[in-house]
């Protein structure tokens, strides 16, 4: 099973950059989408809805050209589920679920706090109401795979200049410390790790400068998951050989089907 994550940055800009061709030599069962930063009406080409794919679902958010996630799927859901159930995160389209079997596949957008301090706020809000049910899920005995832009790097590993960024939004103390847990006692996993260890793989780069030549990069973009998934992850890679948006697709096989 193959499942592909990416922050589109706006879905229309990517599949101007060549994305949904790409996309169909990928062989992708599941493909999360963060960003689309569209709503549903603007995208009537059928390019939005790729042949390949039995399931193309959008949930936008209200905001027009803001967040919102997508998620394609080969094999039709048993369940879709659009938002969370808390009306302040689901009103700019974070949370997107398929349910298939005892299979969870999730897209998630966590919001970034760099703008202004009102919006890492909220983010520490999301991260609250998050953490628990998290917990929740890891314990229920669900599959789960959570994928997209959690828009925090977990460790010194994870960006490329870590000591000048520990003031920053996306490597502040208390969000790795949030990380910590996740990855800790509340029982989830991070794939990528579990089969790539390396150092200066990152999924972001900044549009200042050079960093996407120079690989000044972050990695933000995560498959986080239960105990199962994470012990049946395979081959991890993060795909550079051309740019759709300033993250790039992160894919992850997994022993098994839906």
């Amino acid at each position: 099973m193959r499942i592909i994550t990416l922050n589109a940055n706006g879905i229309r800009a990517a599949a101007r950059k060549g994305f949904f061709d790409w996309l169909g030599r990928q062989r992708a069962d599941v493909v999360c989408i963060q960003e689309t930063k569209a709503q549903e009406h603007q995208l009537t080409d059928p390019a939005f809805r790729p042949a390949f794919m039995n399931t193309c679902v959008y949930h936008d958010a209200e905001k027009k050209g803001y967040s919102g996630v997508a998620i394609y799927s080969k094999k039709e859901p048993d369940r879709v589920r659009a938002g969370i159930g808390w009306e302040e995160f689901d009103r700019e389209g974070r949370w997107l679920q398929f349910d298939f079997g005892n299979t969870s596949i999730v897209s998630l957008y966590l919001p970034s706090g760099t703008s202004r301090d009102e919006r890492q706020q909220f983010k520490y809000r999301c991260m609250d109401f998050l953490k628990p049910k998290l917990e929740e899920w890891a314990r229920s005995g669900r599959d789960w795979i959570i994928c997209g832009d959690w828009n925090i790097a977990h460790t010194e590993i994870d960006l490329k200049n870590w000591k000048s960024n520990q003031k920053n939004s996306g490597f502040l103390p208390e969000e790795r410390a949030w990380m910590d847990e996740v990855f800790g006692p509340v029982g989830l996993h991070d794939a990528f790790r579990r089969v790539e260890p390396r150092p200066e793989q990152y999924t972001w780069w900044s549009n200042r400068g050079q960093a996407w030549d120079n690989n000044v990069g972050w990695r933000i973009d995560y498959h986080v998951t239960s105990a199962g998934p994470a012990d049946n992850a395979g081959r991890a890679r993060i795909y550079k050989d051309r740019r759709f948006s300033d993250h790039a697709p992160l894919i992850l096989d997994y022993d098994g089907d839906l």
